[in-house]
Parts: C-alpha cells; structure tokens; sequence
C-alpha cells in the first residue's frame, strides 16, 4: 500500500523483538519504531509518529521495487523481500534471544538487533540511513567512528552501528548505498552499549549464526504449543506476537508496544499502551493456558500476585488499573507537543492518566485469572489466598460504586453493567475456589454479595424497552462489553434475555462481522472524534455466538474477522470503516480475544 505523506499505513509493519522491547519494521524495509531498552523507554525511531522528527533507520533497494513481507516460519524473525527489474533481494530482520532471559547485563544488555541482507537472484542495489533521535526526538546527539563501527551519544543513551560495507556521516546521520550480486550478503547491527556493554563488531558469520539459533528459539518456544485446531496458523501468530509483548524480566505483558497511534486519524483518541493492564489479566492466563504456556502464564501470574497486597489504597482501591512492566504505579501522562503525530493525528502522549481512575472490573479479570491458574496449573499458595480474601472483602463493600467502566471513558462516573458483571465474578470465581479446596472463607457474606450483585444486574441492567441489557443501570444504551455476561458464565448463552441481546447487539453494533464497542453520540464519553470497530469486541461476538449454538453465523463471523489482519496476521485494536488498522498496534487482548474465539469455535465445531 502507498505511504501518505511519508507516514506508511498502520497495517504496513511487522513486529521483531527480544523480549524486553520491540521494532516495528515497515513494509518499505524501514524501522520507524524502537524504544531502547525497554517497551517504556524513550523511543529512538519513532517516525511512525513524526516523519520529520522521530528518527528512522531505513533500509531499502535504492531502485524501484515491489516488495512482499512474512515471516519466517514459526518464528518472529521478519524478511521484508525487494523485486526489482535486475534482481530479487531480502532483509531479515531479528532480535537475538539471549540465553538467561531475566538477566539485565552482559549481552542480554545489548539489545543487538540485526539487519541481515542478501541478494538472492540476479543484482540489487541498497540504500540505507540511520538517523536515530534520542528522548521521543528531543535530545540532540553526536555521531563519533571507533574503528570499524559508528557510535551515536546522546545524554542518556549510547547506540553503537557496525556494518558490513563502509558508512558514510552525514551530519549526525549515518548512511551507505551498496549492491549485492546472487549469494552476497551484508550485514547491519545496532546494539546498546555502555557500562558493562562494549561495542562489538557483528561479521557475516555472527550474523549468520545469531540468525540460526533465533529462529531455533522460536521454533523451540512454540513447539510447547497444544493447539491442533483449525486455524493453527493464525492462533500461532497470536501466540507468537503475546510473546514479544512480554517483558521477560518481570513477566509482565504490554497492552500494545507503541502509543498514540490514533484510534481515528485527526482525532484525540490517542493512548500509551506500554503498561501492563489488570483487565487483561483473565484473558492472557486463559489463552497462554490453553495453548499450552504454562510458564508464561506462571511468570505473568507473579507479576500480578506481586501486586494483590502491595496497593496503596489509592482510588480504585487495593489495585490499580494499570502498572508499568516494572511493577511502578507511577505512570504521569504528558504531551510531546514537539511532535505532529501519526499523519499529524496530535496529541502524542506519554504515559497514562487512567492509572487513576477507578474501575471495578478489574477485580474480576485478576480473581478469575487466578482461579484459572489454580485450577489449570498449580493451586495459589496460602498467603495468596489471604490476598485474594482481602480483595474480595474489598469488593463486597465497594461493588455497588459508579466508576468509570471498561472503556475508560473520561465523562464522568456510570453504574456500568460490565463492572458489576465482573465484581461477580470475582467473588463467585473466590467462592469455587474456597468450596473447591476447603479454604477459609466468609462464604456467607461472599454469597450474600454475589447474589446482590447478580439481582442487581438482572433488574437494573435489563432494558425491556430496548429487549437487552444495557450500558448502565436504568439506562438504554447497548454497550459491546456485555458479551462478556455468557462468556463469564452469568448467563446461560441460551437465555431468552441473552439471545435478545446478542440480536440488538447484532442489529445496532455489528457492521459485517465487526463491533463497535458503543455509540458515542448515545454515550458520551468526554472525547471528541468518532472511533473504529472493536476487534476485541468482535471476537467477543464470534465466541458469544458460538456458545449461542448459532456455530454457522459464528464460523463466518470469524473468518470475516480473520481478513481484517494485516498481511502478517497482527492485529492493532480497531478497524476503520474501510478496513485499515487504528490505533496501537499490535494490541496483545484483540490476539488474546482471537485464540479463544478460535479455541472455542474449534471446539464447538467438533
């Protein structure tokens, strides 16, 4: 697809990593995201958000081209290929895995990623240009040779660039034009260095080898995987990308690797999403477990469990919505109003003022992830359970709240339905805990909570005007997150009200096979600017529909949805009313949300 205005499409890019941070290539063989060293940290290319400004590193044929991008089977090692009139040459891009994934120092300090490019018919001529800018473009840098390899400084960040053919300065920028006949290769690698991290050369050979053992990491990490189903390919991908979006050191797993990339072009819908969100809890320890990643669902199950007593008191009480992948609940959100933004979609924001809303739901998608990992994997320890207590306690005195709901919305507080939905589940998912294993329990007042709050909900939350539940209390707007009610088991899928539902959902919300989340103009939401179509919310609807028994009109939901991915099967959190990508990108709960649509459907379809 053609750039617009030198900003490429969302959709065009794949995604590389190691596990600690990420870089989005673009199908034009062009980096134009990276943060060094972490999801979280300042970027250092960030052109997808400013052309001029956000710094790239461009590698390209230097003569017209096609090109095509996949990804190397069963891996996350990228080959971006160049057709042109002379010759046919590719990129493989990667992240070297290092061996003792929690380590911070040594190599796994180096963040090396490798730019390895061959010609594999005919001859190709290259271009390239690195032009890193430091701090999200605000801190200046120099350009200084130590040998055979370039070093750019800036005053927080040192990244050093050894290349294969001979670079050139220009300015505080480094480039190179080169061609390639059959069977030549050259190689580009940039890493972090300081400290304990010196520059290091990257020859063909290295380059080579680190190529042989990542592909053998990826290869060996998904083989845990015990999915057998139809669409196995798309559920790997899924997995694969869940994968990069973790941060090794702490298990923790980021919403998204970027932020502000716009839910609608021009408008000021545009989050950061490198934190780790509570609500995701639920979804990433079902779908990691049923895939088969018991050690990833073990390792993000302690980041989460580090937290269940370590609150504040803060206002959404004992926990917090969202937490940086360091465990931090200080996540101030300011504007870089240096930059345009993606195709001059500002602001571009850093940080997360949700931090500190209040929402309930989040209770239920940490209780109900941790009851699935008691359940599927190891039972929780008893000064876990204590915790748990604790929180329970916590939202049988405080479930009947206004909050700010799921969506996060910034007009004000609303008895949302989906809150009081997932304040059940916590404490019924607490309830089978108890009965199951014999712990000590309140079970009186949890069930006189549980069944308040289920009464609750089926006299406030039922809409006889409009034939569904609804938003909020006594109110008549339909809301996409009360899919969640069968799939939380509150409701039987077959329920007369549920299947009315799930009819004025269809009739109201669903648009082909996709889902927006609400009607902003019926709900305002203290934003301005209209929005895509919800791909979380859309396989939502695929896996409500499957339980429903309506499998037919599910299966074509879902392969519908499976067009709407991009050309490497990722997927960011919207769909534009002419099926291009928005916002952040890609969005770990939208492949969450398809593992277990798919898992299901699979399932159903015998």
């Amino acid at each position: 697809m053609a750039e617009t205005s030198g900003y490429l499409p969302i959709a065009e890019h794949g995604l590389i990593g190691d596990l600690r941070t990420v870089a989005l290539v673009g199908s034009n063989g062009t980096i134009d995201w990276y943060c060094c060293p972490r999801f979280d940290a300042p970027s250092v290319f960030a052109s997808l958000l400013d052309a001029e400004r956000g710094g790239c590193f461009e590698l390209a044929a230097s003569v017209p081209a096609r090109t095509k991008q996949f990804y190397f089977p069963d891996t996350n090692v990228l080959i971006t290929r160049f057709f042109t009139e002379e010759g046919v040459g590719e990129v493989q891009d990667f992240m070297p895995i290092r061996g003792e994934e929690t380590g911070t120092g040594g190599e796994a300090g180096r963040h090396r990623l490798i730019r390895r490019v061959l010609c594999v018919r005919g001859t190709v001529p290259f271009r390239v240009l690195v032009a890193p800018r430091f701090n999200y473009g605000a801190d200046p840098h120099t350009l200084r040779n130590l040998g055979d390899v370039a070093v750019f400084e800036s005053a927080g960040l040192a990244l050093a660039l050894t290349s294969t053919v001979p670079l050139e300065h220009d300015g505080s920028d480094a480039r190179a034009t080169f061609k390639l006949a059959e069977g030549e290769v050259a190689v580009f690698a940039l890493d972090q260095v300081g400290g304990a991290v010196a520059p290091r050369g990257c020859a063909r050979f290295e380059a080579e080898r680190e190529f042989g053992e990542t592909v053998a990491y990826w290869r060996r990490w998904l083989s845990s995987s015990r999915y057998r189903g139809r669409w196995r390919e798309m559920v790997h991908r899924s997995a694969l990308t869940l994968k990069l979006l973790t941060y090794a050191p702490t298990g923790a797993i980021v919403a998204a690797p970027t932020t502000s990339v716009p839910e609608q072009l021009g408008g000021e819908r545009n989050w950061d999403y490198r934190y780790v969100w509570v609500r995701d809890a639920a979804f990433c320890v079902y779908a990691l477990l049923r895939l088969g990643f018991s050690d990833e669902a073990e390792a993000f199950m302690g980041f989460l469990v580090r937290h269940i007593s370590s609150g504040d008191g803060g206002p959404s009480g004992p926990l917090q919505i969202l937490y940086g992948i360091d465990g931090r609940t200080d996540v101030p959100e300011h504007v870089l109003d240096h930059l345009d933004g993606h195709r001059g979609s500002a602001p571009v924001r850093v940080g997360n003022a949700a931090a500190g809303q209040l929402q309930l739901d989040i209770y239920g998608a940490l209780i109900d992830s941790i009851y699935l990992y008691d359940k599927w994997a190891q039972p929780i320890s008893s000064d876990q359970w204590d915790d748990v207590c604790d929180l329970v306690d916590w939202v049988c005195e405080h479930w009947d709240q206004p909050d700010e709901g799921i969506w996060e919305t910034r007009g004000g507080r609303k008895q949302f339905l989906y809150s009081r939905l997932m304040c059940w589940v916590a404490v019924e998912r607490a309830i089978r805990m108890a009965n199951r294993r014999g712990l000590p329990a309140d079970i009186i007042r949890w069930r006189q909570a549980r069944d308040a709050i289920y009464r609750r909900i089926m006299t406030h939350g039922w809409s006889a005007d409009r034939g569904a539940f609804v938003q909020y209390e006594d109110g008549d707007v339909l809301d996409a997150a009360v899919l969640m009610m069968p799939l939380a088991k509150l409701i039987s899928p077959t329920d007369p009200k549920w299947l009315s539902t799930l009819d004025a959902l269809t009739r109201e919300l669903v648009s082909d096979s996709l889902v927006y989340r609400y009607d902003p103009e019926a709900s305002p939401d203290g934003l301005y600017g209209e929005e895509g179509t919800f791909s979380i919310c859309s396989f939502w609807y695929v896996e409500a529909m499957t339980r429903a028994g309506r499998i037919d009109e599910a299966r074509l939901a879902f392969e519908k949805m499976l067009t709407y991915a991009n050309h490497l099967g990722l997927y960011a959190e919207e769909i534009s009313r002419t099926g291009e990508q928005q916002g952040n990108f890609p969005q770990a709960f939208t492949h969450l949300a398809l593992i277990s649509a798919a898992f299901n459907l699979d399932r159903a379809l015998g």
